[in-house]
């Protein structure tokens, strides 16, 4: 199936940003500051949006970061910012969401864990006073269930009633089932108490790749909420990368998914805004959406025993994402450019033709000049130890030539 043949889904608002009902897909994020800390929470979700994440979810666990939720968006409108914020809540979301009215207005949406709303006899009370508050307040509610935090009482029920089969379910099974059942029984709940059907968001999070896919083809093929995807727990580096963009790639390219987030562990010292890129670059390399200029660059061989290529490319790309804020504004258009940096005369010259721009760099032995092609055609040749900076100023004015401006 094409991804641009999406799975039918009803839209939800979620502050200026609707989700579902055949809309782009939408990039989501969040916060690992401690909420109560306004000014660092209100710079990191800063940094967030401008990196391009168009919903952050914060936490939401005390009563000081519940106070903090409703300062935090004012400090953002001073920075410009004004991204969806949402509140993620776990065991005590109704007594923060009862005690603190300003933060249930100031969220653009809650995000309720059913697994973990309550326990046993105070379980359908607090989940109903949540809704409740939804309602009030006009809010979407995202229902995410996680198979760390699964409601045991369900499980525990599916489970009985599968060993009375005359042919039971692998354990497994099992568990993706009662993951699904979680989900539709809460949202169908949400719904007597008022929700309306369109405020409705489904998140079902797990850990494995192969279990993400079955979870999500099942419950997509029972409802036509819109649905969050994600990979809880995908890990650090290049294995939270890879695992979330197998899984991920897998349902996206069936039309199955509204928003998603890549749940990265960063690494010490290391840029919360990397899941926000992956994230973009999942969906741009499978072409279903596109945020920045893509550079397109070779590996490097023996032919290219320079480094030179691969630094220029480095330099090239991070020039483009920190130029995107603006350009974002002021050249519409621009993020479906391609840019390519090659390392030698092998297929240099041919991806450069391909691209918008591209230079094509002197491999081993080669003459020492670097020709760049404009649109197809060969343009200047450039040479001498501002190869660099010449190329990223004739980047510059192509983009300023080719995608017109408006006052910033």
């Amino acid at each position: 199936m094409s991804p641009l043949h999406r799975r039918p889904s009803v839209q939800v608002s979620i502050g200026p940003v609707v989700m579902g009902g055949g809309q782009p897909v939408v990039v989501q994020s969040m916060t690992n500051t401690d909420t109560a800390d306004v000014e660092a929470t209100a710079l990191q979700v800063h940094a967030l949006a401008q990196a391009g994440s168009e919903i952050v979810r914060v936490t939401v666990n005390t009563d000081e970061a519940a106070a903090a939720v409703p300062v935090i968006v004012e400090r953002l409108a001073q920075l410009g910012t004004r991204v969806p914020i949402v509140g993620d809540f776990h065991f005590n979301g109704h007594k923060l969401l009862r005690a603190h009215p300003a933060c249930a207005e100031a969220l653009a949406k809650y995000r309720i864990n059913p697994g973990n709303v309550g326990r046993g006899s105070k379980r359908d009370p607090q989940f109903a006073e949540m809704i409740e508050t939804a309602c009030r307040w006009s809010k979407p509610v995202r229902i995410g269930v996680n198979w760390g935090s699964l409601d045991q009482e369900l499980l525990t029920r599916l489970m009985d009633e599968n060993s009375r089969r005359s042919a039971p379910l692998d354990a497994n099974d099992v568990m993706r089932e009662a993951i699904v059942v979680s989900a539709l029984e809460s949202a169908r709940r949400a719904e007597e108490l008022g929700l309306p059907h369109d405020r409705i968001v489904i998140s079902c999070k797990v850990s494995g790749v192969q279990d993400l896919i079955a979870v999500y083809r099942n419950i997509a093929a029972r409802c036509d909420y819109p649905l969050h995807l994600g990979l809880t727990e995908a890990g650090m580096g290049s294995k939270g990368i890879v695992a979330s963009t197998a899984a991920m790639a897998v349902l996206l390219q069936e039309g199955i998914g509204d928003t998603i987030r890549v749940s990265l562990t960063p690494e010490p010292g290391g840029d919360r805004t990397r899941e926000v890129i992956v994230a973009q670059e999942i969906l741009q390399t499978m072409g279903l959406r596109s945020f920045t200029p893509m550079v397109v660059a070779c590996p490097g061989c023996g032919r290219t025993t320079s480094t030179y290529f691969q630094e220029l490319a480095e330099k090239i790309q991070s020039h483009l994402r920190q130029r995107m804020p603006e350009w974002r504004l002021r050249h519409p258009g621009v993020e479906r450019m391609t840019v390519a940096v090659m390392g030698c005369v092998v297929n240099g010259p041919g991806e450069s033709k391909h691209a918008n721009i591209g230079i094509s760099l002197p491999g081993t032995g080669e003459r020492p000049v670097a020709p760049v092609y404009v649109d197809g055609e060969k343009g200047p040749t450039l040479k001498g130890d501002r190869i660099a900076e010449e190329f990223q100023q004739l980047v510059e004015e192509y983009v300023e030539r080719t995608y017109g401006g408006r006052a910033a």
